[in-house]
């Protein structure tokens, strides 16, 4: 299957920049929809954005125009590159595999382990 691990999380100052990296390895890779969840202590686990095979992006309202996902060449890094950050991005974000970024809940089969974002 599909093996994720992120990394790139830490603290940063409101309206700083970070970018978070996804190594993606295994049999399956590069035949999946790729993305960026997260979740909040005490909310539910959210989209945030995706990239689909064909170069075709989606990205939550909350995001829009502030986040940037890619997927290199060789499909083995995904990458989420965050700009004017905000106190309420504080989370733990999650690369996913075999994302379905369609109506009010996103969902995915695969999963990293996750790195925390918090922003001050």
């Amino acid at each position: 299957d599909v093996q994720l691990v992120e990394s790139g999380g830490g603290s940063v100052q409101a309206g700083g920049s970070l970018r978070l990296s996804c190594a993606v390895s295994g049999p399956m890779y590069g035949y999946y929809c790729m993305g960026w969840f997260r979740q909040a202590p005490g909310k539910e686990r959210e989209g945030v954005a995706a990239i689909d095979t064909d170069g075709s992006t989606n990205y939550a309202e909350s995001v829009q125009g502030r986040f940037t996902i890619s997927l290199d060449n060789a499909e083995t890094t995904l990458n989420l590159h965050m700009n004017g950050l905000k106190p309420e991005d504080t989370a733990m974000y999650y690369c996913a595999a075999d994302v379905l970024p369609y109506g009010g809940s996103w969902s995915a089969a695969y999963w990293g382990q996750g790195t925390q974002v918090t922003v001050s």
